[in-house]
């Protein structure tokens, strides 16, 4: 099969990018995002639903962050 004799020309790249993401590169971060808020303003329950140290953990960070 012989090769072609010229290459085909490339476009130039246009001034726009046209990005498409699928539906969960954008709802993953948003849920992290919330899980953490939510963490973070109830440290009380936190400490319930999860290992103690967790708890302890997001219970110092939470009073970090509030001086």
């Amino acid at each position: 099969m012989p090769a072609p004799a010229h290459p085909s020309p490339h476009r130039p790249a246009e001034a726009g990018v046209d990005v498409r993401l699928p539906w969960w590169a954008v709802a993953l971060p948003a849920v992290a995002f919330a899980a953490l808020l939510l963490l973070m303003s109830s440290p009380g329950r936190a400490h319930a639903a999860t290992d103690p140290a967790v708890g302890q953990l997001v219970e110092r960070s939470f009073q970090l962050l509030s001086r």
